[in-house]
């Protein structure tokens, strides 16, 4: 593929969304430029602090525990409040709490905060993921997710290089700058950026039509939904495990903690060099046939990991799972929103987004299990089958229900009647409803992954903030 043509792909990847979908996409570089907190906090509190590994590691999973609670939090009220509320609210809950990390010292008043800043920037994430279903065309969507994920690693791969030259200030100097980043991104949003809930439909008479009520129990009972999310948790399992097995079986193997640092700066080399080109060659292919290509990537790589010698053999190991994330990560996003109903995209957001929290709590604690038990070679044997399984699983269960893509007919959808708002209005939409209970049952968008997976590695900040990171897309 010549110079040329790749120009000419990269601007057809870029071009054609709305003006509010780029400040949105400002917002999360922006947020994810400063993003130090979980990039250096174990070394924080193992170097700094003097904590133990143990703790540290604790801590971190806190991260994705509160994750869990925030996810579902902020769908309800995405739906309930409005995106944009929902957004503001929640950065500068999570500035709050990484301005608070530069002043407390106690060890369990940093495990609380950490805790609800995991609550927070969960809570965030279906709302970005509701916005950008409601503003963008059906048939870009997908697209649009892998944009916001190709800024969020973009913003992480600044971060780490920027925070790893601003040590000398010290860690809550970079804490303090997190926090200025969170508010600014805040800010993004709340000047930028319409809300985009959709208004209350009314008949021909011009009375609102009730929309059918949805709760989160409502969603659990969606049997197509409720199989996406149990397959995308098996995925999350499987993309969770390498952040800490990967460094445990390199040094089982007897390589120097050194030799880690490169082998997974690859994910993000290639995420940030071949987001663009990715998202080019699979446009408008099956969201099924994507999704167990993309599981069977993570089988591939993670399971050849248990057979890699060097660490050129693991760098590729780690490529070709990166390949699956790059493909997963938004057409799970634009599955998502498929299937849920307009007027409770946040909810179905919220719920997904928790699926990706479970993992990041339990996998890098099994995977330490299992490292430490079995071995290294049974942690990557069991990835492999899980994601075979999971690809299984989306070629059988779920072909019907995402059978019709929408970015093969553009004009048509599950959806009757006009979605969302104008998408280039500069001023926010009005909304007639407070219930959150408005809008049709059908969605002609997607949404984004937007999860958080947390991590229990305390060996550097590679391991520990990406994958903490990852649902923070989209």
């Amino acid at each position: 593929m010549s110079i040329d043509s790749l120009r000419r792909s990269a601007i057809a990847t870029v071009s054609g969304l709305p003006r509010g979908f780029w400040w949105l996409w400002l917002s999360t570089l922006v947020n994810r430029t400063g993003a130090f907190v979980l990039t250096f906090l174990s070394l924080y509190l193992t170097i700094e602090l003097g904590h133990s590994a143990w703790f540290a590691g604790l801590v971190v999973a806190l991260h994705g525990l509160g994750g869990v609670v925030g996810s579902p939090l902020g769908g309800l009220l995405t739906d309930r409040w409005g995106r944009r509320p929902t957004m503001v609210t929640a950065h500068l809950a999570g500035a709050a709490c990484a301005a608070a990390l530069a002043v407390v010292t106690s060890a369990w008043a940093i495990a609380v905060v950490v805790l609800l800043m995991g609550v927070a920037m969960q809570a965030v994430r279906p709302s970005i993921n509701a916005t950008i279903a409601d503003m963008v065309p059906a048939h870009d969507v997908r697209r649009a997710y892998a944009l916001n994920y190709w800024a969020l690693n973009l913003g992480f791969a600044i971060a780490s290089i920027g925070g790893g030259a601003a040590m000398f200030l010290g860690y809550r100097t970079l804490f303090v700058v997190d926090a200025v980043a969170t508010v600014v991104c805040a800010v993004i949003v709340f000047l930028r950026l319409p809300e985009t809930r959709p208004e209350v439909r009314t008949d021909p008479a011009g009375a609102p039509v009730a929309a059918a009520k949805v709760s989160m129990i409502t969603v659990l009972r969606d049997a197509p939904f409720r199989t996406l999310v149990l397959l995308n948790l098996l995925v999350c399992l499987v993309f969770t495990a390498p952040w800490i097995g990967l460094q445990l079986t390199m040094k089982d193997q007897g390589f120097p903690p050194s030799a880690y640092g490169p082998v997974i700066a690859v994910n993000g080399i290639v995420i940030v060099g071949f987001q663009l080109l990715v998202n080019k060659l699979t446009d408008k292919r099956s969201p099924v046939v994507l999704l167990v290509l993309s599981s069977l990537l993570f089988a591939v790589g993670t399971g050849a990991t248990g057979l890699a010698g060097s660490s050129l053999a693991f760098a590729l190991t780690v490529a070709v799972w990166t390949v699956g994330e790059m493909i997963h990560v938004p057409t799970n996003a634009a599955a998502t929103t498929r299937l849920a109903p307009e007027h409770a995209r946040g909810r179905y957001q919220g719920v997904m987004g928790m699926s990706w929290s479970v993992a990041g709590f339990v996998a890098p604690i099994s995977a330490g299990a299992i490292v430490d038990g079995p071995g290294p070679g049974v942690l990557w044997v069991v990835t492999a089958t899980i994601g075979v399984a999971a690809a299984l699983g989306y070629a059988t269960l779920l072909r019907r229900a995402l059978a019709e893509d929408p970015a093969e007919s553009p004009t048509e959808g599950p959806v009757e009647g006009p979605v969302g708002s104008p998408v280039d209005a500069v001023e926010p939409v009005a909304v007639l409803d407070t219930t959150g209970t408005t809008g049709t049952t059908g969605t002609t968008g997607t949404s984004g992954p937007t999860s958080t997976t947390g991590n229990t590695s305390t060996s550097g900040p590679t391991s520990t903030a990406k994958a903490s990171d990852t649902v923070l897309s989209a």
